[in-house]
Parts: structure tokens; sequence; C-alpha cells
């Protein structure tokens, strides 16, 4: 029987990467103590890595995540408030 791979969200991976970053324990130690393969979170660590090479000051990964998903948020509510000043319009002209 097959095993089903896990799906892990964005928010998880993100605090994963973030306990590796911010502590003194290794890739290893950590993926023992989040239940997932080394070799996973080794992969997400090196992603956030070569995404971004210099450490900044006052951004964790979760951080970011959270921004990244505050702007596919702001980007959704743009189209629809688009969306809605054009019905809002169409509405005002078949009503004179």
């Amino acid at each position: 029987m097959a095993q089903q791979r896990r799906k892990f969200s964005p928010q998880f991976k993100a605090e994963a990467v973030q306990f590796v970053i911010e502590s003194d324990r290794p890739v290893a130690q950590v993926a023992r103590e989040l239940e997932i393969n080394e070799g996973t979170l080794g992969s997400w660590v090196q992603a956030w890595r070569q995404a971004n090479p210099e450490p900044e000051e006052g951004r964790t990964p979760v951080e970011r995540q959270r921004v990244a998903d505050m702007e596919d948020e702001i980007r959704r509510l743009r189209m629809e408030n688009e969306f809605l000043k054009k019905a809002a319009a169409f509405f005002a002209r078949t009503l004179q």
C-alpha cells in the first residue's frame, strides 16, 4: 500500500525554518522534534537561506510569510473592489 505524502502549510514551513535559524540546534534535532524528515526541513532551510542571503534584522520567516499572505489578500481585495466599482457604475447607468 502506497504511503501518502504529507503536505505542510506555508505557515508551518516558515515556523520550522525559524526554529532552525533562531536556535543553536541542528536541523536534524529540530526535524525530530517536529516529527518531519530532516532532509525536508534541510531543503526548506536551504531555500530560505538562498532567498535571503543576508540576514535582515527584525524579519523572521514567520513574519515574511505573514507579509506575503497579507500582500495576497490586498491583491485579492483590490480586484474585488475594482469589480464592485464597475458593477456599481453599470447599475447606476441602467437605473437612469
